[in-house]
C-alpha cells in the first residue's frame, strides 16, 4: 500500500524552481512513489549522469529521485535539469546561494519534499547495482524492517575492493565504528518518523544512524555489495585528519559522550576503518 506523505515545501524554492522547470510544485497526478532517492550534488557534473543512470537502471520502478544542488559552479544544475526533463520521476532542487551548506543540509532539503515511505541515499559520484532497491526494500517490506544497509565496493579507479558488513548492528555496536555506508542505507519513515540529518559539518550520516537506532533495536544488513563508492584519488588522505576531528566532535557534541568514552569509541572506529580499507 502506498504511504503518502504531506509535502512541506519551501515556497520560494518552489517558485524559483518552477520558473526553471526543475520542480513543478507538486502538480504531478501519478501515485506517490514508495521510495524517495535522496541525492545531494555539488560540482558533480563529471559523475552525475552515472549516478542517475544507476537509479534509472533499478529493476524496481516505484521511486522518485530528488537531486538537491548545493550551489554548484560547474554544469551540475543544467545537467540535472536535462536529466529531469527526460524522466518525470527525477526532480531537481536548485540552490543559488554562493556558499554551499553541505551534504547534510542538501539531503534535508530533499527529504522535506520527498513523498516516499522509504528513503534511500545516493551521492552524485556513486552508483548502485541494478537490483539494490528490489532486494533491499523488498526484504524490508517482507520482514517489517525499519532500517537497513548493505555491503558495497570501494573503487579507487585502479583498484576496487569489497567492503563487507555484519549481518546487523545495534546502536551500541555502531558507536564503536560506522559500518553503514550512506550510499547503502534505506529507512522506513512509517516506523522511524521524522528523518533529518543533524547540523554538523561532517559525520552527519553517522550521527543520524545513531539517532535512528534509538528508535529501532537494530539495523539489518544485506551482506552483498549492492553499491559502488567512487573515491577521487588524493581525497581520502587529504581529508583524513579533518574526518578524525569531525568524528571526535560528533561523539562529544552530538552523542554527548564523556572524553574517556569518546576516546574509546574513536579508537575503535579508526581501527575498524583501517581494517575495512
Amino acid at each position: 500500500m502506498t504511504f503518502a506523505y504531506l509535502v512541506n515545501r519551501d515556497k520560494s524554492i518552489t517558485r524559483i524552481a518552477g520558473i526553471w522547470g526543475l520542480w513543478d510544485g507538486g502538480t504531478d497526478q501519478r501515485p506517490a512513489p514508495e521510495i524517495s532517492v535522496i541525492m545531494p550534488a555539488l560540482n558533480a557534473a563529471a559523475h552525475l549522469a552515472r549516478a542517475v543512470a544507476s537509479v534509472k537502471a533499478q529493476t524496481r520502478h516505484d521511486w522518485e529521485l530528488i537531486i538537491a544542488d548545493d550551489g554548484s559552479r560547474d554544469g551540475t544544475l543544467a545537467l540535472a535539469a536535462s536529466l529531469a526533463a527526460a524522466d518525470p520521476r527525477i526532480k531537481v532542487l536548485p540552490r543559488y546561494e554562493a556558499t554551499p551548506r553541505g551534504a547534510g543540509a542538501a539531503r534535508n532539503r530533499a527529504i522535506d519534499v520527498a513523498q516516499g515511505r522509504y528513503l534511500a541515499f545516493l551521492d552524485a559520484d556513486d552508483e548502485w547495482a541494478p537490483d539494490k532497491l528490489h532486494r533491499q526494500v523488498g526484504q524490508m517490506e517482507a520482514e517489517g524492517l525499519a532500517l537497513t544497509f548493505t555491503g558495497f565496493w570501494r573503487d579507487r579507479g585502479a583498484h576496487r575492493h569489497e567492503i563487507k558488513v555484519p549481518a546487523g548492528v545495534t546502536r551500541g555496536a555502531l558507536l564503536g565504528g560506522n559500518v553503514m555506508g550512506t550510499l547503502t542505507v534505506v529507512c522506513d519513515r512509517a516506523q522511524l518518523g521524522k528523518v533529518a540529518f543533524p547540523d554538523l559539518p561532517l559525520r552527519q550520516d553517522y550521527a543520524l544512524w545513531l539517532d535512528l537506532l534509538r528508535r529501532t533495536h537494530r539495523a539489518q544488513a544485506i551482506q552483498a555489495p549492492l553499491a559502488v563508492a567512487h573515491v577521487t584519488p588524493g581525497s581520502l588522505s587529504s581529508n583524513r585528519w579533518r574526518a578524525v576531528r569531525a568524528t571526535w566532535r560528533m561523539y562529544r557534541d552530538h552523542v554527548r559522550l564523556g572524553p574517556v568514552a569518546a576516546a574509546g569509541c574513536l579508537a575503535s572506529h579508526l581501527i575498524r576503518r583501517l581494517w575495512r580499507g
